[in-house]
């Protein structure tokens, strides 16, 4: 037996909710504590809430399974940014709170994201927003739920009625905006419509769920944004893949996904726009 065959995932996904939800509890607190009119308090409140529901995440998922290896955004950025290697052994992969700006802003649309990959391959995935109370989730090979109940991408079929989600980053250098601004035109020349609601992880699960056709982003903070939600998007029955067509890759911070129909469509007005010299490369 392999040893992909001795993980539980059932066990697995189980886990991660229930940190996902303790976590979130963390975050609907902080959320619902008087916001500091001082951007730096806010900044800190942040910091804070981040750090503490990583090590929740981390303390409640380390003692079930102590054999994997972990990777959380706030562990790697107190690493200087530097990202482990990733092998091939059972490996968590957490962001304690994805869409930080929101929740500086009190915007509803923050969640916790994890992800479990093996072998390199996400397996299972949990991204909760604790103020919409909306829980996805998805083990590979069993398919993707929001609160327990079943799940499926839409079946828009044609790009000029699909709705896309992406984000405009965080870069601001003029050849990064410009090739931001590229893909948003052809978006909004080629697609319905074009929504930036500032969490990657939320909008893949929109994706799966079909609240969303389409969602693209070149440059976000992590595998840790992506891998739990790429399960739940393919377990939905969409595609994630690389922007420029190829497979998704775990690390190039680039991701698209959509319904079937969409993620190609979307991937063939995407590919005429170069990306910016600054952006993460295609793998």
């Amino acid at each position: 037996r392999s040893a992909m065959a001795e993980i539980d995932y059932d066990a697995c996904v189980l886990a991660a909710e229930l940190a996902a939800r303790a976590a979130g509890d963390e975050i609907k607190t902080a959320w619902d504590a008087e916001r500091d009119v001082e951007y730096k308090g806010t900044v800190d409140l942040v910091t804070a809430t981040d750090k503490k529901c990583e090590d929740l995440i981390f303390d409640m998922l380390q003692s079930k399974f102590p054999t994997h290896a972990f990777v959380g955004e706030e562990s790697v950025a107190a690493a200087d940014g530097k990202l482990p290697e990733i092998g091939d052994e059972p490996t968590w992969f957490v962001d304690p709170l994805d869409g930080t700006t929101n929740f500086v802003h009190a915007f509803p649309f923050s969640c916790v994201s994890i992800g479990l990959t093996v072998k390199k391959k996400p397996v299972v995935g949990v991204v909760f927003n604790p103020i919409s109370n909306e829980c996805f989730s998805a083990v590979v090979g069993k398919g993707a739920k929001l609160n327990g109940k079943p799940i499926f991408v839409s079946k828009v079929s044609d790009l000029g009625k699909a709705l896309i989600g992406t984000e405009i980053g965080v870069s601001r250098d003029a050849a990064t905006v410009d090739a931001i601004m590229g893909r948003v035109r052809a978006c909004v020349e080629n697609a319905r419509s074009l929504r930036c609601s500032g969490s990657c992880a939320m909008n893949m699960v929109g994706v799966a769920m079909g609240r969303l056709d389409g969602f693209y982003e070149i440059g976000f903070g992590g595998p840790w944004d992506c891998v739990g939600a790429a399960v739940i998007v393919t377990e939905a029955g969409g595609v994630v893949c690389d922007p420029g067509g190829k497979p998704f890759e775990l690390t190039a911070r680039r991701v698209l996904c959509g319904n079937p129909d969409i993620a190609p469509a979307l991937t063939k007005v995407l590919t005429a726009i170069p990306d910016g010299p600054l952006e993460p490369q295609a793998p």
